[in-house]
């Protein structure tokens, strides 16, 4: 690994992140929201795959970036919005990314590379892929599925045993494990749902 490049990409990430309009308090301090996710997903990917490649490393820091410039709102808020949401954000992020590697020297293997794995192509096939949505899902978990939860108060068991259920479907067995062997922090209010979920 380019250890002076990998940095370079790193600083461009976080510079594009802290553009966010939107702000997150954690632990007394006020964040831009991106910004704070991605450090939250590189922390993840340490604890979780300390051994993932420059690309899932790249990709990890980058798969939120400038979200705030592509708003839920621009499209219908029906199923076929959302999927249409969700298709051209993570075009969206992996081109962002993609710019900035280039800019910083990145060849164009690698940067195809991470936009492949920003991009969630080959889920389930790409091993690098997969990786980075572990990532994602323990971030969500341990970090985020609580505050979701609280934003959407009537949703009934059944709805949020379906959501969990389709985080857990999304993650590799080995994520599984390390959720469940107390490495991440699990939102207690929501623990046995969680568990519901994943035995159901």
């Amino acid at each position: 690994m380019s250890q002076n490049l990998y940095q370079a990409a790193i600083a461009a990430f976080d510079n594009a992140n802290a553009e966010d309009p939107n702000k997150e308090t954690f632990d007394g301090k006020e964040y831009p929201k991106e910004l704070l996710y991605a450090q939250r997903m590189t922390e993840m990917q340490q604890r979780f795959a300390p051994e993932a490649s420059e690309a899932v490393k790249l990709a990890c820091r980058a798969q939120h970036i400038q979200r705030w410039k592509s708003p839920r709102s621009d499209y219908p808020m029906d199923k076929k919005g959302y999927m249409l949401w969700r298709t051209n954000l993570y075009k969206f992020h992996a081109e962002t990314a993609g710019a900035l590697m280039k800019q910083v020297g990145y060849d164009d293997e690698m940067i195809a590379r991470v936009k492949t794995i920003i991009g969630k192509k080959d889920l389930k096939t790409n091993p690098e892929t997969q990786m980075m949505e572990d990532v994602v899902d323990l971030v969500f978990i341990e970090h985020y599925m609580l505050g979701f939860a609280q934003q959407k108060p009537d949703y009934d068991e059944a709805k949020w045993i379906l959501i969990i259920k389709k985080t857990w479907d999304k993650m590799s067995e080995r994520a599984h494990e390390f959720a469940l062997a107390g490495k991440i922090k699990l939102p207690e209010a929501l623990v046995p749902l969680i568990l519901k979920s994943i035995k159901g």
